[in-house]
């Protein structure tokens, strides 16, 4: 797959993700179109990415708009109450009008803070999204879902607020560590058994995701935006995105976020496959195909951990309604659906099978 893919995520804001080498080039032309009347903006960045955030910010200053770069913290360090409350002030400061950008260049954990600041800021101003993680460039920049960590869990605190634009450039993939870009991977995986076999099949193939990198990027954001451009609020298809993730955040939350989220997600992948077997709606074999393929992958297929302990975290989860427990499992490959309140049998079964041996 050669040159820039376009991919148009509906809904009554649509907008573009633009992926391939040299992505971010496409800035200035936004400023014509997405961000016309734009004065001011906002380019949030972690300090390993100054680089590029100051290019950014030349070409936005080139444009003919007062750019200027606010530096946050790595990693989920960065989405906290603490650090929204400094971006505000920084906001005030620099005098961001509704009219004006937040541009969110990092990976995931900087894109959500990013995208939670601009929907909080004046109650919505646009957001710009350079997701420069695989990680980012899959998941977290694509969709319009925002939000800060606190004490009680991941993302409980958010809106949702989509981008104006996305800029995916694979050329920000150059000095991404591997095991980084492992965990990237971890979300590809979820898209392939979810909804797109070809992602099995390419993955299958070349386990390390190198040979065909832009083409697993682009068809994971294409089943991200069939979700979200029906579903951007999380009542009904979208939900299937968390295909794994209700174990994952309780083990990101439980390790205080010590576990990348593709790690967790990797884990949260082989136990909603078990679950489906233990709740008769998975084959045995398809179940299998999860944890060989996850672990070829490169990735963790088991956790230590207290399963009452990620029980009582499960069940402040997001997609969790009143005291139902809900999971996302499969009725086969690419056939996602909704498990509520599993039989405690079926869930001792599903954590047996990825239950760490001491």
């Amino acid at each position: 797959m050669t040159g820039l893919q376009r991919v148009t995520v509906a809904g009554d804001a649509p907008y573009d993700v633009v992926i391939g080498a040299g992505a971010v080039r496409e800035l200035p032309l936004l400023t014509g179109t997405v961000l016309a009347g734009a004065t001011r903006a906002a380019v949030v960045h972690t300090a390993s990415l100054a680089a590029l955030a100051g290019a950014v910010v030349e070409v936005l200053q080139t444009a003919g708009l007062a750019a200027e770069a606010l530096v946050v913290p790595d990693g989920e360090q960065a989405k906290t109450a603490e650090v929204a409350a400094g971006l505000w002030g920084e906001l005030g400061r620099l005098g961001l009008t509704r009219s004006d950008v937040v541009v969110g260049v990092g990976g995931g954990a900087v894109t959500d803070l990013a995208g939670f600041v601009a929907a909080t800021w004046l109650r919505g101003v646009r957001v710009v999204q350079v997701p420069t993680s695989l990680l980012g460039m899959v998941d977290a920049a694509v969709g319009g879902k925002t939000g800060i960590n606190t004490a009680a869990g991941k993302n409980l605190v958010g809106a949702f607020h989509p981008p104006v634009a996305v800029l995916v450039d694979t050329d920000s993939l150059a000095g991404l560590p591997d095991a980084e870009f492992r965990s990237g991977l971890a979300e590809v995986v979820k898209c392939g058994f979810i909804a797109d076999g070809a992602v099995l099949e390419l993955l299958g193939a070349d386990p390390t995701g190198r040979a065909a990198t832009t083409e697993l990027i682009t068809r994971a954001v294409q089943v991200k935006a069939d979700a979200v451009g029906e579903d951007l609020y999380d009542t009904g298809r979208r939900e299937f995105l968390n295909y794994g993730h209700t174990l994952a955040h309780a083990i990101e939350k439980t390790e205080d976020f010590g576990w990348r989220h593709g790690e967790a997600v990797a884990v949260g992948l082989v136990f909603a496959a078990e679950l489906g077997v233990a709740a008769g709606r998975l084959s045995r074999a398809e179940a299998d195909r999860h944890r060989e393929l996850v672990a070829a992958m490169g990735l963790p297929t088991t956790y230590a951990g207290d399963f009452d302990q990620l029980r009582g975290v499960m069940a402040i989860d997001k997609k969790s309604r009143g005291a139902s427990l809900r999971f996302v499992v499969l009725d086969g490959l690419g056939r996602p659906g909704i498990l509520t309140d599993p039989d405690e049998a079926w869930l001792r079964a599903a954590w047996a099978a990825v239950e760490e041996s001491a």
